[in-house]
């Protein structure tokens, strides 16, 4: 194989790119590549599951971006020129890093309708890169078209001088567009004129020619267009497709070397993710302590406020878990979730009990993590934490609804803004939802729409496939109503493809070095957050932290205080566990508003069940 993709969009070039990565992985080894590049626009979110794919089918991958470069990206104005496309690929590790921190900065500092670099931050981090004038919107086609040649050669003559000599490549493409016909030999004229070598690619936007029309749907759900509109964003081309090497050669038969080279480029482009390490921050102990130390003179402070004369039992689950925890190195993770609890704590904001397998810790509890007794309900700490377990320890907290932010800020300030962020999310077209888009962008009536949406089952994880195998009404209509067919057919080519980005709920990213070595980042409502999801991240070997906001603590709160100006002062801690009336109430399924139990089926189950226990609570919600 002498040619590889160089210029390729995924699913993650949002509402733009329909090239799925499975199936795309597939269709390259079908078609005999041995490499293949990730280039989405200004961002690198697909970038894990891309490398995971590829490198599970022995193919190559490359791992890059299309950039958008502006003279200066703190200028808001559309008086500036550009942004031009620019493609930056990592030839390694180097690279690889340089460009999370690019992109961070594009989004951080840059956005200005997109996520924009500049020549002086892109001389700062280009090394490890290499880059590609892009397609019809590069800076050189640009100016070509605006017949000012000498301003194309020297912006390719600049690049050249930012990126490097034999970093820096003219890129030609033929999508049977008649501006790139027009360019083309004045493409070629620059390299002749200035030895920058030319390279061929194709901008590949869906796997199939065939897929042009669902690409078309994409782009008209971005921009909220219908296919029917005379001025909506369109390609002009359904050439924008993964095309084979001999489609290439035919294209550009007597430009051989720019067909090779892309191979070439690919051959150079050797990076290697790392999931085997975890990457966990360190804490900052006082006076030289170690965090072991620390961790245990803390645990046996905890341990003796808890019990006041502590039993053997106790003592030797505590020194057993201390031991696991020190063997599989978290003591600093410990040490770093007792801290933002003991802050929250300290600044009067409500915390929860503690949740999930982490309550099975003793040290969890003696730190004041959790505040239920692993000995006396019998929790198993192996199911929180052992040495065959492969991924990291999962401490969920519960804090108030309403003052969650200020645990995450003091967070940001402990460890710094640079080493903390919150971590994205990605919306999905589901089934329902991509044929209410779909049905807009066809211009289908909302009555027709609707009535096809209303005919997939309200099952979690539905899909349109299992949908038709569901209800035979949505079966039959797919088979005898050729709108209705078109509709799904149409939906079935986008269904589950990431449709928005979004700040996870509760996940926060602490890390050990700048976050930007290990994750590039954004702005979403004016959250810092990562580009990898939680998967991602967790694959990665980074801390993430779950800062759950409870609506239910805010309430128990607010009531609190409530009493407390009825002189009445009650601490959570002091509400008995046996209280009798409490559990009558439960027991009528009078649980409106508490957490857990409130579900109409989750009543009904009490009710039938009449707990009189805290142990038959646990019960019940662990049946249910």
């Amino acid at each position: 194989m002498a040619f590889a993709h160089l210029h390729l969009h995924t699913e993650y070039s949002l509402l733009d790119g329909a090239c799925r990565i499975k199936p795309l992985v597939k269709l390259l080894k079908e078609k005999g590549f041995s490499s293949c590049a990730i280039t989405d626009h200004g961002s690198m979110y697909g970038v894990i599951p891309f490398y995971k794919e590829c490198k599970a089918n022995g193919i190559k991958p490359v791992i890059g971006v299309e950039a958008y470069l502006s003279p200066d990206r703190f200028v808001r104005s559309t008086q500036q020129e550009g942004p031009f496309h620019l493609i930056l690929l990592c030839e390694n590790n180097t690279g690889y890093k340089n460009l999370m921190k690019l992109v961070s900065i594009s989004n951080l500092e840059g956005f200005y309708y997109r996520p924009r670099i500049d020549f002086d931050v892109l001389k700062k981090h280009h090394e490890g890169l290499i880059a590609l004038s892009a397609c019809l919107s590069g800076g050189p086609s640009t100016y070509l078209l605006q017949n000012q040649y000498k301003k194309a050669l020297e912006h390719v003559l600049f690049m050249q001088d930012i990126m490097g000599k034999g970093n820096y490549f003219i890129e030609i493409m033929d999508h049977g567009i008649a501006e790139e016909k027009q360019v083309l030999p004045q493409l070629i004229q620059l390299s002749l004129e200035t030895g920058i070598p030319l390279v061929a690619t194709n901008d590949c936007h869906y796997l199939n020619q065939s897929d042009a029309h669902a690409q078309e749907v994409l782009m008209c759900i971005q921009t909220g267009k219908t296919l029917g509109e005379d001025d909506r964003m369109r390609m002009t081309t359904d050439e924008l497709y993964v095309k084979s090497e001999e489609e290439m050669l035919r294209l550009f038969p007597d430009m051989k070397d720019a067909i090779n080279r892309s191979q070439e480029i690919a051959d150079r482009c050797n990076i290697d993710i790392d999931f085997s390490k975890i990457h966990l921050p360190l804490f900052p102990t006082e006076s030289g302590e170690s965090a072991g130390s620390m961790l245990k003179r803390l645990c046996e402070e905890g341990l003796n406020k808890r019990y006041q004369n502590p039993p053997q039992k106790a003592k030797d689950r505590l020194y057993y878990e201390l031991n696991v925890i020190e063997q599989m190195g978290y003591q600093d993770y410990f040490l770093i979730v007792w801290d933002f609890i003991a802050y929250a704590r300290s600044q009067g904001i409500m915390v929860g009990p503690g949740r999930g397998s982490a309550a099975g810790s003793m040290v969890a509890y003696c730190l004041g993590i959790t505040q239920l007794d692993p000995i006396k309900y019998n929790l198993l700490f192996e199911r929180f934490l052992n040495p065959e377990r492969v991924t990291m320890p999962d401490i969920d907290v519960d804090f108030c609804f309403e003052r969650r932010q200020e645990v995450i800020d003091y967070v940001a300030q402990k460890y710094g803004s640079d080493h903390v962020s919150q971590i994205i999310t990605f919306g999905t077209m589901a089934a329902r939802g991509v044929l209410r888009d779909v049905g807009r962008v066809l211009g289908y009536s909302y009555k027709e729409t609707d009535r096809a949406a209303k005919m997939v089952p309200t099952m979690l994880g539905i899909t349109l496939e299992s949908a038709l195998k569901i209800n035979p009404e949505f079966s039959a209509a797919y088979d005898s109503e050729e709108r209705i067919k078109k509709l799904v057919d149409t939906s079935l080519l986008l269904e589950g493809m990431p449709r928005h980005a979004g700040t996870h709920a509760a996940g926060v990213l602490i890390t050990k070095e700048p976050t930007t070595n290990y994750v590039p980042l954004q702005l979403n409502d004016q959250a810092v957050t990562t580009q990898y999801p939680m998967g991602d991240i967790e694959a990665l070997g980074l801390l993430k932290m779950d800062f759950l906001g409870l609506r239910t603590l805010t309430v128990i709160r607010d009531t609190l205080a409530l009493l407390k100006d009825k002189g009445i002062n009650l601490k959570a801690e002091d509400i008995p566990m046996d209280d009798k009336p409490t559990y009558d109430m439960i027991s009528k399924g009078d649980t409106a508003g508490v957490f857990q139990l409130e579900g109409s089926g989750m009543r009904s189950f009490l009710m039938s069940m009449q707990p009189h226990s805290f142990e038959d609570i646990i019960a019940a919600i662990s049946l249910y």
